[in-house]
């Protein structure tokens, strides 16, 4: 695999020249809506759900999540787009003026700004509503658009066009934008959109989804079936003979991505896709494009790139709503797969009290019930177990407090614990019933408790007027259960045992 080529040092020294790298971007720029709230009945007036709204947020979308991403990466970005002259358009470029980027906006009149609206119940869509009508990039317009592209082109390293459709990128603004590129020797890289690939010709990188490369070439990838490759060879060969494209990156959802240069076809690099939870794909795509762009402009290799790009995708898939990742975000993703390579694998779920926070308010925010339970848990055995899963019923997500070594050697004395809290998290981290893992090393876990303030605590054997933590629960109207002690089991018996039986 292309992973094992690449080294994880070179990849950081990447991430950390993000910063020096200044990428221009250009595409269709929208404002997303997210109204949230919950479904707990039927109208009567049709078989529909009515929905309560909690709350609403507003975000960049299409084009600016692209922008949201590279500036998070922490690139100099430029981005070049047209908004209508309307409130929804002063919402855009305030939006980009708090990403920190350079906004170019070309306002038009009889233009209006596009706005996705999304109702969520929990963690589901129920329904989309876009407020848009398709651009109309008329001469005036367009040689507006053209010459604020001329005027950041001279500083840009790197060129990304994110094409969503709505009519910014025709038959003649994506072919001159491309040229110019081409002339001022900066690399340009498109995400596009519908079947026309007449409007990339000459285009450094396209990366296409399996759909929309099916579109393109009429050939169908089913990444699932041997020899799907020689499909995928085919279909670039079409893109790379009728338009000139350079290279193709089709991304293949669960399967990966395939990156095929059209120098050397036969040369194709195939990358597997990141396994992580999936809360919503909303973004992934722009997520994909930014990371990628970002390493390109730094210096990266194609395998470097492809890397940093499907780590990223990983990474802001296990988010909810249009989302962005960060350069720290994609260290720490990294150093984790190669922990994997290494050492035993568990499911990326032992965090810090600070990540555990703030996932917690996030599950929260989705309307889940967040719990907690916590111990040593020295010796494993199917007393733990029993309170795991007891515990695990009482809601949606699990997080289990553990002690450290330090804090374990305090209450127990020197001889405790009999296993070091690296493996114990280790165990812990792989078992079903338990979600995350989250170390603490004070004398009790109420300061963790306080950070991540869980829906419901359980423990069992402490009733709630000798049990603190699960006193401060209640106090902010969380529930305390007391777990019902499986006997026979515990972990100073079993050492106990142990200690008595003869050599």
């Amino acid at each position: 695999m292309v992973e094992r080529n690449v080294s994880m040092n070179r990849l950081h020294t990447l991430i950390d020249g993000f910063p020096q790298v200044s990428i221009l971007c250009i595409g269709d720029v929208m404002l997303d809506k997210f109204l949230y709230g919950s479904v707990t009945r039927i109208s009567p007036e049709a078989p529909v759900p009515i929905m309560r709204m909690d709350r609403e947020t507003r975000m960049l979308g299409g084009a600016g999540n692209v922008v949201s991403n590279l500036c998070a990466l922490g690139c100099r970005t430029t981005f070049v787009s047209v908004v209508g002259d309307d409130a929804n358009g002063r919402q855009v470029k305030a939006f980009l003026e708090d990403t920190c980027c350079t906004p170019e906006l070309v306002e038009c009149r009889d233009y209006e700004t596009t706005v996705k609206i999304r109702f969520v119940a929990g963690k589901h869509h129920l329904l989309r509503a876009d407020q848009e009508q398709e651009l109309n990039m008329a001469p005036e317009l367009a040689a507006r658009f053209l010459e604020r592209v001329d005027a950041c082109l001279p500083d840009a390293d790197l060129v990304l066009l994110s094409d969503y459709g709505k009519g910014l990128f025709d038959g003649e603004t994506a072919p001159a934008v491309i040229a110019r590129c081409r002339a001022a020797g900066k690399p340009v890289i498109v995400d596009p959109k519908g079947a026309d690939y007449s409007r990339y010709g000459g285009a450094t990188l396209v990366k296409p989804n399996m759909k929309e490369f099916q579109e393109a070439t009429g050939v169908r990838l089913n990444p699932s079936a041997p020899g799907w490759e020689k499909a995928a060879l085919e279909g670039a060969a079409k893109l790379f003979d009728e338009f000139g494209i350079e290279n193709l990156l089709v991304t293949l959802s669960e399967h990966g991505m395939i990156f095929i240069p059209s120098s050397n076809p036969a040369d194709f690099v195939c990358i597997p896709t990141e396994a992580r939870e999936v809360f919503d794909v909303s973004g992934a795509g722009d997520t994909s494009l930014a990371s990628l762009g970002a390493a390109l402009a730094a210096g990266a290799t194609v395998p470097e790139a492809l890397v940093v790009s499907n780590v990223a995708a990983g990474i802001v898939v296990g988010k909810f709503g249009t989302a962005s990742v960060t350069g720290g975000e994609l260290k720490e993703a990294l150093e984790e797969k190669a922990r994997k390579v290494s050492s035993w694998h568990h499911r990326n779920n032992i965090l810090t009290a600070e990540a555990a926070a703030e996932l917690a308010e996030r599950f929260r925010k989705e309307k889940k019930v967040v719990g907690f339970t916590n111990g040593c848990f020295d010796l494993l055995h199917l007393g733990h177990l029993h309170s795991f899963m007891k515990a695990r019923e009482a809601c949606d997500v699990l997080f289990v407090g553990l002690n450290t070594d330090a804090s374990i050697k305090r209450l127990k004395g020197d001889d405790r614990p009999v296993n070091n809290e690296e493996l114990r998290s280790l165990l812990l981290a792989s078992l079903d019933f338990i979600d995350y893992v989250v170390l603490f090393d004070e004398d009790t876990a109420l300061p963790l408790i306080e950070k991540l303030r869980p829906d419901v605590i359980a423990k069992e054997g402490y009733p709630l007027e000798r049990w603190p933590e699960g006193q401060y629960v209640v106090s902010y109207g969380g529930r305390a259960v007391e777990l019902p002690r499986l006997e026979g089991f515990s972990s100073t018996d079993i050492i106990n045992r142990m200690k008595k039986r003869p050599e």
